[in-house]
């Protein structure tokens, strides 16, 4: 049976937002834009809130009719219609926050992503193993029900690594994370072994920022930057120990590109970062 009243999923607010944005842009009010395009006031709002399906063609008629002439932006926004994806994610609905759903979605929908840890490796690199330590020690603590759900969640989340249209990775990685042996040593010597074989796939790019490397941005958080056909459209997600938090702001986009840039900018390069990874394992 087709569930009903589900929650507007980031992608579907996400379109919301942009319409909101585009409708202010032009000096709009919602009484004014629901004369402008035949719609009731509460059908826009609905729509800006992500609550209220609408369709490509509709999209279209609304970024032109409050004057956008950015052919790309409105093809990127139609492009995000159609309510919620029914992916390989919507099994794990009543096993998981609404927010990995929504992480998984955006993933799917990417066009390049980036992602930095410090401490955490990146949850798209981690091997099956890696991710059990790790998720089992998790607080509050989880039933081994729930651990299995979350590790399973994690490893799916990679098939966007793979297949005829990988999706472009760079990640930067602290040396501290190769470090942290989660799980014991043969765990830890896999997922180095496994991180190298990654790196070597030509649409993943792996750079480390070694010790001695001095300070750097955001050191105390992971960030997950998720582009969209036009950039304007990217996602940041930040992990917190109380969840995701996912940021789209226009000030927001240009801090996070900014960071990442200076954290690539005090990363060794592609080939260094393998040998310091090789290292690592070799010490284990």
């Amino acid at each position: 049976m087709a569930r009903k009243n589900l929650p507007p999923s980031a992608r579907q607010r996400r379109l919301g937002t942009e319409l909101r944005r585009l409708r202010e842009q032009a000096d709009l009010s919602v009484t004014k834009a629901a004369a402008l395009l035949g719609f009731s006031q509460p059908q826009v709002s609905s729509i800006e809130t992500g609550r209220f399906a609408v369709s490509a063609d509709r999209v279209r008629a609304m970024a032109r009719s409050y004057t956008c002439t950015d052919e790309a932006l409105i093809e990127a926004l139609a492009e995000m219609t159609g309510g919620r994806t029914r992916g390989w994610w919507e099994e794990y609905r009543d096993m998981l926050p609404p927010d990995a759903l929504d992480l998984a979605e955006l993933e799917h929908h990417a066009t390049a992503m980036r992602t930095a840890s410090v401490i955490h490796l990146p949850g798209l690199l981690q091997t099956r193993a890696h991710a059990h330590a790790v998720i089992s020690d998790v607080v509050p603590s989880l039933a081994p029900p729930e651990v299995e759900h979350r590790v399973s969640y994690r490893i799916k989340r990679q098939a966007v690594l793979y297949g005829e249209s990988p999706t472009p990775l760079t990640a930067i990685i602290h040396e501290a994370a190769l470090r942290m042996g989660f799980g014991g040593p043969a765990v830890a010597r896999a997922q180095l072994e496994t991180l190298l074989d990654m790196s070597e796939r030509e649409h993943i790019t792996i750079l480390v920022i070694p010790f001695g490397a001095g300070t750097f941005p955001s050191s105390g958080q992971g960030i997950h930057y998720m582009t969209d056909t036009v950039p304007n459209l990217g996602t940041v997600q930040l992990d917190t120990d109380h969840g995701s938090a996912f940021l789209d702001t226009q000030p927001q986009l240009v801090k996070y590109r900014t960071v990442l840039d200076r954290m690539e900018g005090g990363s060794l390069k592609s080939a260094e970062s393998r040998d310091l990874i090789r290292r690592v394992a070799a010490d284990l």
